[in-house]
C-alpha cells in the first residue's frame, strides 16, 4: 500500500533521515519505535506531504506522492494525527470533527461516521457541545484521531498517540487502534512505549538517528535481545 525507498530528508543542513526505506501492506497496523529524535515525526511528516524529501521516493497505491501537496494526500486517503494532538481549542468537539470531514460532500456517509466516531470514543459524544480546549489530555487524544476517522482514510498514521497519557488512557487507546484497524484502516504508528505498540503491531522498523536499523515482525522485534534492551527496559 505504501512504499517508501531510500528517502533522504535535511533541516537546512541537518540530514534528518538517511536513505530510509519502508512499507506498509494493506490492513497491518506497523510501528516505529525509536529513541526521541530518531526522525520517527520526521519520517510521518514527510510521508503526508509536510516536508519534501530530498531523494528516494515514496508511493502510495503505486502512485507517486513524494512532494505531493498535503491536500491532495490526504484526498488520496491518508490521515496524520500529529504529536500533541493540535485540536481546535476554541471550537466544540463536534466542530473539530466536522473539519475531519472537510474534503467530503457525501453528507449521510460523514454522519455514518459520526456515529461510528462516538462509537469508539462515547466520551466524545458526552462531551460534543464543549469547547476542545476544556478537554483532558486523553480526551484530546481520542477527539485527534475521531477527526482523523472523519476523512475516512485508507491509511492513519497516529505519532506518539499515548504520549503524556494516564496509564488508563494508554490502554484504551491502544485497544481503539485495533479497533479502527479491525474495520479496515491501515495503520503506521509512531510510538515511545515500545511495548504496547509491538503488542498489537504486525511488523516493526527501529530507527536510530535518520536510519533503519532493524526490521521485522513485531514477534522478532519483541523477542529481540537489541531491541529488549534499548527499548524495552531490558525485560
Amino acid at each position: 500500500m505504501l512504499n517508501v525507498n531510500e528517502i533522504d530528508v535535511f533541516y537546512g543542513n541537518i540530514h534528518a533521515l538517511k536513505g530510509v526505506s519502508l512499507n506498509v501492506q494493506e490492513g497491518e497496523i506497523v510501528t516505529l519505535i525509536g529513541a526521541n529524535g530518531a526522525g520517527k515525526s520526521t519520517l510521518l511528516k514527510t510521508l503526508s506531504g509536510l516536508l519534501k524529501p530530498k531523494n528516494g521516493s515514496i508511493t502510495y497505491l503505486e502512485k507517486n506522492i513524494s512532494g505531493r501537496p498535503v491536500q491532495e494526500i490526504v484526498k488520496a486517503g491518508i490521515s496524520h494525527v500529529p504529536e500533541g494532538r493540535r485540536v481546535f481549542a476554541n471550537m466544540s468537539v463536534e466542530e473539530n470533527l466536522e473539519l475531519g470531514a472537510f474534503l467530503r460532500n457525501d453528507a449521510s456517509e460523514i454522519r455514518k461516521d459520526f456515529e461510528k466516531v462516538y462509537e469508539l470514543f462515547p466520551r466524545l459524544h458526552e462531551r460534543r457541545k464543549q469547547l476542545s480546549g476544556t478537554l483532558s489530555g486523553g480526551e484530546q487524544q481520542m477527539l485527534a484521531m475521531g477527526r482523523a476517522i472523519m476523512a475516512r482514510p485508507k491509511l492513519l498514521f497516529l505519532d506518539e498517540p499515548s504520549m503524556g497519557l494516564a496509564p488508563i488512557f494508554v490502554k484504551t487507546i491502544f485497544q481503539i487502534i485495533e479497533e479502527i484497524n479491525q474495520d479496515g484502516t491501515t495503520i503506521l504508528l509512531v510510538e515511545q512505549n515500545a511495548h504496547m505498540a509491538l503488542s498489537i503491531a504486525n511488523r516493526a522498523y527501529v530507527i536510530e538517528t535518520g536510519k533503519v536499523v532493524i526490521s521485522g515482525t513485531a514477534k522478532e522485534l519483541a523477542s529481540s535481545e537489541e531491541v529488549k534492551s534499548a527499548y524495552l527496559g531490558g525485560h
